[in-house]
């Protein structure tokens, strides 16, 4: 607040001071009292009224300072009331009991939505759940029968969108769903491919792996996920590709184990590269491949940053795309601790 919007703010009660005091001049006048008294006087009046504007400016600023300046620090910005001492003056005591009265509310409101949320989350993993059940028994079937593999195909991807569904729905509660332990990368890989392998024999995609005896500090079951979200992605992307190919290898680099998958399939345009990690970002090769919900590499992303892993991808436009899984110990540690 500055002094010359207060005064501003002021300009009638200035004015009435003023002319107040030309009243009182001429009531002294009239009376024909002393000018000594008269020129005391008005040094008296005026040192009392700029001391009492100055007061009041004073406290006034510093609050709105304070308010002001904490106001910036905040991301919620309705938890004010809970940094700023109350203040002295009447109309601050009013504006701090408006902002307390709407910091409960505010409090509220989203306490009531997120049980709103977390009921809503709650049904719809119970019943993912409950339709995972008939459609296992269904892939189970297939299996067993000879059935159309376009049909077959076509159950593997409700599967698959069941099952990265039911990944972002946890994504933002990956604590409580953790199970931290040494895993053999072979095993991860072999589960992967073993659960692909229907895709791979029908595209023909050559797949190899070098992960020899890579052991990392994960998740299991959150890491199989992420790792066929990439796989998937690797399959739908190379339709149009001849000799198609995944590699994939893990091996030490600075004291970290890598996991890198790479595919010779369309590649990812350079304007594109950077944004791939966003929420329903499908870029330029979403709209060449059909299905395409921009939602799995997000996914696998925050997945990573909430294990501690790194995520990193590069690629060259028709040529190939190469994502890694960057296994830190340190930055595991150090990522638990933060969300003790």
């Amino acid at each position: 607040m500055k002094l010359r919007d207060y005064l501003k703010d002021k300009i009638i009660i200035i004015i009435l001071v003023i002319l107040t005091y030309f009243i009182f001049l001429s009531f002294m006048i009239g009376f024909k009292i002393v000018d000594e008294f008269r020129w005391c006087f008005t040094v008296i009046y005026f040192l009392l009224f700029i001391t009492l504007f100055l007061y009041d400016y004073f406290r006034k600023y510093f609050f709105y300072k304070e308010i002001l300046s904490k106001l910036d620090l905040l991301d919620e910005k309705y938890l004010i009331c809970e940094l700023v001492s109350k203040p002295n003056f009447l109309d601050g005591e009013i504006l701090y009991q408006m902002l307390y009265e709407i910091n409960k509310s505010m409090n509220e409101n989203i306490r009531d939505y997120r049980e709103k949320i977390n009921d809503f989350k709650e049904y719809v993993e119970l019943w993912i759940h409950e339709v995972k059940i008939p459609l296992s028994a269904l892939i189970l079937y297939t299996h067993n029968k000879k059935i159309d593999k376009a049909l077959v195909k076509e159950i593997n991807r409700v599967d698959n969108y069941l099952e990265q569904i039911l990944y972002y729905i946890r994504v933002e509660n990956t604590e409580a769903d953790y199970i931290i332990k040494e895993v053999d990368l072979n095993k991860v890989i072999r589960d992967v491919m073993l659960k692909n392998k229907d895709i791979l024999l029908e595209r023909k995609i050559e797949i190899t792996s070098d992960v020899r005896d890579s052991k990392v500090l994960t998740d299991y079951k959150w890491l199989e996920f992420m790792i066929n979200q990439v796989i998937s992605n690797s399959m739908k992307y190379m339709r149009n590709i001849e000799n198609k190919k995944i590699e994939i290898r893990a091996y030490k680099k600075d004291n970290c184990v890598v996991l890198e998958i790479l595919d010779n399939g369309m590649g990812i345009p350079k304007s594109d590269l950077s944004r791939v990690f966003n929420k329903t970002f499908t870029g330029q090769n979403g709209r060449k491949v059909p299905g395409s919900t921009g939602m799995g590499l997000y996914i696998v992303s925050n997945l990573c940053k909430k294990l501690g892993h790194k995520l990193e991808i590069e690629s060259n436009e028709g040529e190939y795309t190469k994502v890694k899984f960057v296994f830190d110990d340190n930055l595991f540690y150090s990522e638990v601790r933060n969300k003790e």
